[in-house]
């Protein structure tokens, strides 16, 4: 990535991702912001999962999704899949990653939702072609 200007709410929040091969990775849900030495703001790193995008949401009904996505979550504390902004090769229509989705760590909640109601609605398969 080059160092453009970068409007988060319309370059990135809510966009698909897609690794490498044109797989879907999942959306933009939050954005991690870190620090220049000299006090710039950069983007680290692009969120995914209900529990960033209810954090990001706030309010009751962020509450919520956070919520359920702790109750839902099998071990600890859910956190986020965290993609470092490193590895986002292109911004356009979709967020391209130079990595497969099988390297990234997809959170549990996530994996559940895709196979046991995404990938039940018909024609869920044919998505991300």
């Amino acid at each position: 990535m080059t160092n453009e200007v970068l409007r988060v709410d319309f370059d990135l929040l809510d966009r698909q991702i897609v690794d490498l091969d044109g797989h879907p990775v999942g959306k933009v849900d939050d954005v991690e912001f870190g620090t220049t030495a000299d006090g710039r703001p950069f983007v680290a790193a692009i969120l995914v999962g209900h529990h960033a995008l209810g954090e990001r949401i706030g309010g009751r009904l962020g509450r919520w999704m956070a919520a359920v996505a702790r109750r839902l979550h099998t071990t600890g504390d859910p956190q986020p899949l965290r993609i470092p902004f490193e590895r986002v090769a292109e911004i356009g229509s979709a967020i391209r990653l130079d990595v497969r989705h099988e390297l990234l760590n997809t959170p549990a909640l996530e994996l559940w939702l895709r196979d046991n109601v995404i990938g039940r609605i018909p024609g869920a398969s044919d998505a991300g072609q």
